[in-house]
């Protein structure tokens, strides 16, 4: 019997296979969100188990509970962002390594911190973008405290179930979001409402 050898994967058609199968399809055709996402090697940030499944339209599990969100995703996420080379912004959540590859040339600064950090408050300063590389269930005071008040919070939000891609805005002392798309952010639950206790 011989033996073959296994192909090793086209990364590259894969890439390409990502913008016009899935980010195209679905309405990402921004040229500076395309270009992007084509200039960063997305199997470089997953498992190396895990790197022939690293552009597949689903959540790739990388250890620990920890999920990348999958392309489409992400690339909704620079498109309603719309980050600026003037803006100090925050990345949050605990896979942020490849949002941060895609987003660290189109801004100012760029400071990444995970959802314990933030919500113990170690996080210092308010930024003119706040991205929650996830979905959260409500916008805790900590989490508004990271944005200015001109600044624009871009996250995931969990509705009855479903998660969908949001921006906020200071509303007085709290956050307001607005709904845009459905999305497959994974959930962070760090960000769950606090249950509430019913008599």
């Amino acid at each position: 019997m011989i033996a073959t050898a296994h192909k090793a994967p086209d990364f590259t058609a894969a890439r390409r296979h990502m913008i016009e199968s899935q980010l195209r399809t679905s309405g990402i055709n921004d040229a500076w969100v395309l270009d992007r996402m084509a200039a960063i090697p997305r199997e470089d940030y997953v498992p190396e188990a895990a790197r022939a499944s690293a552009y597949v339209d689903r959540t790739v599990p990388l250890g620990a509970g920890v999920f990348l969100a999958p392309p489409l995703a992400q690339g909704q996420i620079l498109t309603h962002a719309k980050p600026r080379a003037d803006e100090r912004t925050l990345l949050i959540g605990p896979a942020t390594a490849y949002l941060a590859a895609l987003i660290r040339p189109l801004v100012g600064e760029l400071r990444e911190a995970m959802p314990d950090e933030v919500l113990s408050g170690d996080v210092d300063g308010a930024f003119d973008l706040v991205i929650v590389d996830g979905a959260i269930e409500h916008v805790p005071a900590q989490l508004a405290a990271t944005l200015a008040p001109s600044g624009r919070l871009v996250t995931g939000v969990v509705t009855r179930g479903v998660p969908r891609l949001a921006i906020g805005r200071h509303s007085g002392a709290d956050v307001s979001l607005m709904t845009l798309v459905e999305s497959q952010l994974p959930r962070l639950p760090a960000f769950d409402r606090p249950q509430s206790w019913t008599f």
